[in-house]
């Protein structure tokens, strides 16, 4: 088979393909097996219908089409290998030459040409990593954090008090509500606990309850916020028929023993702070991920192709429904596009670092992956083998390690200046050569057993 790959603009290419009759020959006979199960002609049994009969029946150019349709993917997915093309998108095909369609010796039948023109990756040159210094926050717990960290834990231990006074920010009030629409009633609830400036209902209750007693009521307007008429605005009558307000235990030792394994309020506070520096640490390394990330994006020229964006959108737009939003298209479109960036670069910066996925990691990812979804991790795994979308998985474990290994690269440092030691976070390279190394002995083992098993299978027949 022969093919030639003809650039047409940095992210899309044109293949021609030209197989001879002698690579088409086994699509050919398969066809005219397929056909030979299908038709029914007197005197042959159902599969073994001569092929000189079904040429006179079916016709030998419904042969030659039934064998190019079946053949065709196979031939694009190796001229697609040969020239190592990175497809993004689905290849617009037109055949321009089939075989003869009569009966000839094998060899003077002719030869199946075709064209596809596919968006591809296109070819990246990334800056030079070594080269590259980003900036991190620095890790300094202040006592302002340990506070905050505190007082959060007080709340989880706090109890809730009625309190004879308007109420005010923060409060827990007990709510009778009702919703109207001129005149007709769309909505109520009652003995609802809601905290004023949580902002989880209506719009406009936090105002409403500010100032209101036990017993008191006032109304508003808003729009709705859930059910048949959401979005209408409706008129909202609303009563405080209780106030509370949360008391929080004292910060003394007896809390301590309460709210942790400690016996001090200073042992805990201590705890508190290294939890405190162990998030911040962490951040960091996000921040990190998220800044070299910035900077290569900044730093590299990437053609994104048109078409998959478009493609994308459209199927977005779709599900919601919003195919004539224009002004949705838009931010759907750059966001598209950021997306489509990112991948790209990710995928390029893989390859040049020769990134690996190995077993555990895929798995790692599917699980966490399963438990967004609230679904059984092998049930999750299953679907996904199913709908043959496991290398996509791979790809995305491959990006984010790319990050990672990259990270390990170049320089960063914290606000003043000093490095920064993200291993903890990012792994390092003798880590990821040493699970190469299990899971090269791992692969060694299990093909050595199933060859065992070969063998005495053979010794036993």
């Amino acid at each position: 088979m022969k093919s030639a790959v003809e650039t047409l603009e940095p992210t899309k290419v044109k293949l021609s393909v030209e197989v001879t009759y002698d690579e088409l020959k086994p699509s050919i006979e398969h066809a005219y097996q397929h056909i030979a199960e299908q038709v029914t002609v007197p005197g042959f049994r159902k599969g073994k219908v001569p092929p000189r009969i079904i040429d006179q029946r079916v016709g030998r150019p419904a042969v030659i089409e039934h064998a190019v349709n079946e053949g065709l993917s196979g031939f694009y997915a190796e001229a697609v290998r040969e020239n190592k093309l990175r497809p993004m998108g689905q290849p617009d095909v037109q055949v321009t030459k089939v075989p003869g369609l009569t009966a000839a010796p094998a060899g003077e039948e002719g030869e199946l040409h075709f064209t596809a023109e596919v968006e591809v990756r296109p070819e990246v040159t990334l800056p030079d990593l070594d080269g590259l210094t980003v900036t991190v926050d620095d890790v300094e717990v202040s006592d302002e954090d340990v506070q905050g960290r505190l007082d959060a834990l007080r709340e989880r231990f706090g109890s809730l008090v009625g309190v004879d006074r308007p109420a005010q920010e923060g409060d827990f009030v007990q709510i009778d509500l009702t919703a109207t629409i001129g005149d007709e009633q769309v909505d109520q609830v009652a003995g609802v606990s809601y905290q004023i400036g949580s902002g989880n209902m209506l719009e406009g209750l936090d105002e409403a309850l500010t100032g209101l007693s036990a017993g008191e009521s006032t109304t508003f307007t808003t729009a709705l916020a859930g059910g048949e008429r959401a979005g209408e605005e409706a008129s909202v009558a609303v009563t405080a028929t209780a106030v509370k307000e949360r008391q929080l235990p004292e910060v003394d030792d007896e809390f301590a023993q309460l709210a942790s394994e400690f016996d001090t309020i200073e042992e805990l506070q201590a705890d508190l702070r290294e939890q405190a520096a162990k998030i911040k640490a962490s951040n960091q390394a996000v921040q990190a991920r998220d800044a070299l990330l910035e900077a290569l994006v900044g730093g590299t020229e990437i053609p994104v192709p048109a078409g998959v964006v478009e493609a994308e959108v459209h199927r977005h737009l779709e599900s919601e429904g919003r195919l004539e939003d224009d002004e949705h298209r838009t931010e759907v479109t750059g966001e598209a596009t950021t997306a489509l960036r990112n991948q790209i670069l990710l995928d390029t910066l893989a390859e040049a670092l020769e990134v690996k996925v190995s077993q555990p990691e895929l798995l790692d990812y599917l699980v966490s992956a399963s438990r967004q979804y609230g679904m059984d991790p092998n049930t999750f795994i299953q679907t996904l083998d199913q709908q043959g979308q496991i290398p996509m998985m791979v790809g995305e474990v491959a990006r984010s390690k790319a990050l990672a290994v990259a990270l390990r690269k170049v320089t960063v440092v914290d606000g003043s200046g000093a490095e920064v030691d993200l291993s903890e976070y990012i792994g390092s390279d003798e880590e990821d050569a040493a699970a190469d190394a299990a899971d090269a002995a791992e692969e060694a083992a299990a093909e050595a057993a199933e060859a065992a098993e070969e063998s005495t299978a053979d010794a036993k027949a």
